[in-house]
């Protein structure tokens, strides 16, 4: 089944505690698409500047990746972004933020993208989401992200999204920015009187919540010792986690539990480097090696 993602693309100037790294490929369209390629064939769109390296594109094409709907701009320069994590891995502060091309990004499918059967709209503003929709005709399942920068500054967009999609991915302090909640499980319930069939809760080293009107189902992150660079984690979950679906073609109850867990397992690998490097290493194999240790832990 095809896997269509629309996001940013950006380059990175990471620190952490125990290293920094510059100009590093990152947005939430490279993690989610990378992620959800182990599963199966993934369509990117998204908008970079002049200064895109064509090793990166290589790379794509090279994983499967479909990347004829990444637009370059002439003249123009890639988004940027630079963060600094503090000594718990968890938090973290912004230092620059450099929109560029990204400022005005129109998303433009080709063809063959338009006929997606899943969809996912990664991290971004929702009058982008809302753009690709016009674009998008008859998609089976259509899932979003978000964050609490729309939520606070773009929220009658944002309702209008929600309307339109059949499921939100979200952490759980944005679920309750989001609601007016305090209680997650109460934020995700109010989530769905607001249009999506379901709401995916990301809880970083507690797992993840899915809730949908008659099912609830919580997931254990997997136990991760080296955490290298967090940066990224979200997007990689909802990666495997839309991957996974799509390589099913289903919804059923067993495809979503095992979408969380493999969701939870590619997010776990991803920590354990910087930016995309971790995913570079590794193979299905290794992933689905990780599975069998999970089921050993998470049974009882």
């Amino acid at each position: 089944m095809t896997l269509l993602v629309i996001g940013s693309i950006a380059f990175d100037t990471i620190e952490t505690p125990i290293a920094k790294r510059e100009n590093i490929l990152g947005g939430s369209a490279p993690y989610f698409t990378y992620a959800a390629s182990f599963f199966g064939p993934v369509q990117m769109v998204g908008v970079v500047g002049e200064d895109w390296p064509e090793e990166y594109t290589e790379m794509f094409r090279k994983q499967g990746i479909d990347v004829s709907g990444l637009e370059i701009v002439p003249g123009g320069k890639t988004f940027r972004w630079s963060g600094k994590y503090r000594e718990n891995m968890n938090d973290r502060d912004t230092l620059d933020t450099q929109l560029n091309v990204l400022g005005h990004f129109q998303p433009k499918l080709p063809e063959i993208f338009r006929r997606a059967q899943f969809v996912f709209l990664a991290n971004g503003a929702p009058s982008t989401g809302l753009a690709a929709l016009e674009q998008i005709q008859g998609a089976d399942l259509v899932v979003a992200d978000t964050m609490d920068l729309w939520i606070n500054i773009a929220r009658n967009d944002l309702d209008v999204l929600l309307k339109r999609i059949d499921g939100l991915v979200l952490n759980d302090s944005e679920a309750k920015m989001l609601t007016g909640e305090l209680n997650t499980i109460s934020a995700a319930k109010k989530i769905l009187n607001l249009g999506p069939k379901f709401v995916v809760v990301k809880k970083g080293e507690h797992g993840s919540l899915f809730v949908s009107e008659y099912e609830l189902y919580l997931i254990p992150a997997f136990p991760t010792e080296n955490v290298v660079d967090p940066t990224g984690a979200g997007d990689s979950f909802a990666g495997g986690m839309m991957g996974y679906i799509a390589s099913q073609g289903n919804l059923e109850s067993e495809t979503i539990k095992k979408a969380l867990v493999y969701g939870t397992l590619v997010a776990g690998f991803c920590v354990e480097g910087f930016g995309l490097d971790r995913y570079k290493e590794i193979n299905r194999e290794e992933i689905d090696r990780r599975l069998v240790l999970f089921r050993k832990m998470a049974s009882f």
